[in-house]
């Protein structure tokens, strides 16, 4: 998924060329920035994870599982949930405490729908 753009146009994705993302990021990096210039090298290994796990399990993700899969602790990740969820940034939790979407795929059943070109499906929120 590295170096690659998806724009969702009604039920498809569609690559935005880099030469066009690249600039948009350019023109708009002081407010990236600020969105998630909290993120710590962990708070990004965490959302990389629930992101691309997502899809794959099909089903909300606990935070001792993302703990066991990234060898942090339970409490620290549901710490890295927490700041993350309470920044409306990236992901949500169930009242269970587990991931229910992370931007842009989620489990829960929604009107969008994605295929990757792995093979994976997911719902987009």
């Amino acid at each position: 998924m590295k170096d690659r753009l998806l724009v969702g146009v009604g039920r498809h994705m569609i690559p935005l060329p880099r030469m066009v993302w690249t600039r948009l990021f350019s023109a708009n990096d002081g407010k990236i920035r600020a969105a998630g210039g909290f993120m710590s090298k962990d708070h990004h290994r965490v959302r990389d994870f629930v992101v691309t796990e997502l899809p794959r399990a099909g089903v909300p993700l606990a935070p001792q599982q993302i703990a066991e899969h990234l060898g942090l602790s339970a409490p620290r990740v549901v710490e890295l949930l927490g700041e993350m969820e309470r920044r409306l940034t990236f992901l949500f939790r169930n009242e269970r405490g587990e991931v229910t979407w992370a931007y842009p795929v989620t489990v829960d059943q929604t009107p969008h729908h994605a295929r990757f070109s792995t093979g994976e499906e997911a719902y987009s929120p």
